[in-house]
């Protein structure tokens, strides 16, 4: 375990490595960086916006707004940027939402009529004038985000009515940020308080414990409307809201025969850490509640009360709660109830993204590859594949001094491999900015769509090749970003819009010429060379007029850089390029060569590696496999081939497979583990 102190060391470096990779400020590489980390256990919607506006008595630092619940959530930070972790005071915290009250008070009232149209702060107090004139928002939080910590008598403050609305004060400090890394699930400890009668399932399970309850929609609706999101953070589907047929069918049920709703509904699949009962014998607190299933009916239920006012008391809901024993199978086993509970919708490519061979390809590349060496260092390093956030940080925690010193000089912080940059990065070279700018989890899904189909179609896609390569556009976004900030025409805002657009741009003027990117220049050289920098500040300043420039109907550029018709527009931009440097592009022929030869690499080295798991897995395992399939316990039926295969191999008479036994055997136990098996 990672101590609050180690970790609070690890996040400061963070920071200041991301500032200086990417050119910003430390407070905006703070917000960022704290912001994600929200997104991804659900306390941000992926809407959340980077808006900075500072004047005396009033203070914001970004917003987030969650349509769904109609919560308005203002953001600032006390950043101390401190080796030390400090203390924040009362002072300090009050005085901070005190000046978020006066923001948002003065953005009801019409402030945005008082600021410049092109910057971040004009986007924000337009739309809280905008949500506020609509009477969307039905609860407002005032969070503070900070990477000090709070005293006990600090940690909760009193709710209260402001502008008629209900107002919460909530602060994100360096013990929760760690309390998320720290968390086995990845979504960070939270505790459910119900009052449920139960039936326990009395199946004997080492893995889980099964109970059944029902709740009424109006304690349904009580426990979305105070975690949101958190509640879904496992699940594999993107929240439906009511696009599908079924979830019409839902919500008719709910307005015409709520009495008939538990008849006609499947109700909800759930997990959690661990459960505690009260005196008189009912489920009372339920920790880390997740709903695996049950998304659409959870949404429509919301939306019934909270929109269309329609009383959900009398609608039952039944739930099936498992209670998971070891924490460390939370995953697993979320993704296994996930993937056999829910046949209402289609599930997408990128819903089991998280189970997807791209992964193992790209931390053996990771770990595998050396990046050529730059500005004369001898020192060979990594580009590190983070496939589980914290990974990174929990690799370090029982490392020695000495260790962890070598440690991160082979893995520098900021050769750290994030997935939502990649994300980026790749969707902006597939030409598509305007996902990338309606944010990380949107840029993500994208992301993971476009590979799982990729893989479909090729399931030798991902080389070392393509690992190169994806590096080689890191490295180019994050210099773009660079590039913008110490531009003399740029005026400020909307910087990551223009890195999106710029390289996609770039991107598509090349396809237009009918060319290929030297993606391995790039590579070799860890940087751009300067002919291809000329080009990106050539291209970046007139992206950045064009975006910030919308046409009329679109008011506010963030929500114009979200529309397809953005990058429509952008496409028109007319930028010639005189003298191209040819070393900067290689030829079709060449691109088709290079990805032949390395799909052949590729199939030799997962032989190699097949058999190398076949021979490494002991007699006694071979033996388990076995019985599993002599005993028809597996859903798959061997024919007789194969069972000889491993009746042989069980009884040590195959002392050295061939590579097509070694594929048959390997085949076999992924069948068994992915049924539920453990050989070891």
């Amino acid at each position: 375990m990672v101590s609050l102190e180690e970790f609070h060391q690890y996040f400061t470096q963070s920071i200041l490595s991301d500032a200086e990779s990417r050119t910003l400020l430390r407070p905006q590489a703070f917000f960022e960086t704290v912001c994600e980390d929200l997104v991804s256990i659900g306390d941000l919607t992926k809407n959340y916006t980077y808006a900075e506006y500072i004047k005396k008595g009033i203070e914001a630092f970004g917003y987030d707004f969650d349509e769904e619940r109609g919560v308005l959530t203002i953001l600032n930070h006390q950043y101390f940027q401190d080796d030390e972790i400090q203390t924040l005071t009362r002072t300090q915290l009050e005085s901070k939402f005190t000046r978020m009250k006066s923001f948002l008070k003065k953005s009801f009232e019409g402030f945005h009529s008082q600021m410049e149209e092109t910057s971040d702060a004009y986007s924000m107090a337009y739309n809280l004038k905008k949500y506020q004139d609509r009477s969307q928002i039905l609860k407002v939080r005032l969070m503070l985000l900070t990477d000090g910590k709070v005293t006990r008598t600090l940690t909760d403050i009193s709710s209260e009515t402001f502008l008629n609305l209900p107002t919460e004060f909530r602060v994100v400090d360096i013990e929760y940020l760690h309390k998320i890394y720290s968390s086995a699930s990845g979504i960070g400890e939270f505790e459910v308080k119900v009052d449920l009668p139960y039936l326990k399932i009395n199946q004997e399970s080492d893995a889980y414990q099964s109970y059944l309850a029902v709740m009424s929609g109006s304690i349904l609706v009580g426990i979305y409307e105070d975690f949101g999101q958190k509640l879904f953070e496992q699940n594999v589907r993107t929240f439906l809201q009511f696009r599908g047929a079924v979830n019409r069918g839902l919500r008719n049920t709910i307005e015409t025969a709520p009495e008939m709703f538990f008849a006609y509904n499947n109700g909800i699949t759930a997990t959690a850490s661990s459960i505690e009962f009260g005196d008189n014998g009912n489920i009372n607190l339920i920790k880390n509640f997740q709903i695996v299933n049950g998304g659409q009916t959870t949404s429509a239920i919301y939306a019934a009360s909270k929109v269309s006012k329609i009383d959900v008391s009398n609608v039952s809901v039944q739930m099936k709660l498992s209670v998971v024993k070891d924490p460390n199978n939370q995953d697993e086993f979320v993704s296994k109830v996930a993937e056999y509970a829910n046949t209402q919708n289609k599930i997408n490519n990128s819903d089991f993204f998280s189970n997807s061979p791209f992964h193992k390809d790209m931390k053996d590349y990771s770990t595998r590859i050396f990046a050529p060496a730059t500005e004369g260092s001898q020192r060979r390093t990594h580009w590190y594949y983070e496939r589980v956030r914290g990974e990174y940080l929990n690799n370090q925690a029982y490392l020695s001094a000495f260790d962890k010193r070598k440690f991160l000089l082979e893995n520098p912080k900021h050769q750290l491999i994030d997935k939502t940059l990649l994300s980026k990065a790749e969707n902006s070279w597939n030409q598509r900015p305007d996902i990338v700018s309606k944010g990380a989890q949107d840029s993500f899904k994208r992301f993971a769509d476009n590979i799982s189909e990729i893989l479909e179609n090729d399931n030798l896609a991902i080389t070392e090749s393509y690992f190169k390569d994806a590096i080689a556009r890191i490295v180019m976004f994050r210099t773009i970003e660079r590039l913008i900030t110490k531009s003399t025409w740029y005026d400020g805002g909307f910087r990551a819009q223009t890195v999106t657009y710029s390289m996609a741009y770039l991107s598509f003027v090349i396809k237009e010429m009918g060319l290929n990117l030297s993606f391995n220049n790039i590579w070799e050289n860890q940087a751009i060379p300067a002919s291809l920098f000329k080009m990106l500040d050539t291209i970046a300043e007139k992206v950045y007029f064009k975006i910030t420039s919308p046409p009329a109907g679109f008011a506010n550029i963030s929500q114009w850089t979200k529309n397809a018709k953005c990058w429509e527009s952008v496409k028109e931009l007319k930028i010639e390029f005189k003298n191209l440097d040819d070393s900067l592009f290689v030829d079709n022929q060449e691109v088709k060569y290079m990805q032949k030869e390395e799909k052949k690499k590729k199939v030799v080295d997962t032989g190699i590696e097949i058999q190398i798991k076949v021979i490494s897995t002991p007699i006694e395992a071979w033996k388990k496999l076995n019985t599993y399939f002599t005993q028809d316990k597996s859903a798959l039926k061997l024919s007789s081939m194969h069972s000889d295969i491993l009746f042989k191999m069980a009884n040590g008479k195959i002392p050295l497979p061939s590579e097509k036994q070694s594929a048959i055997l390997y085949n076999l136990i992924k069948v068994a583990e992915d049924e539920g098996l453990k050989l070891t």
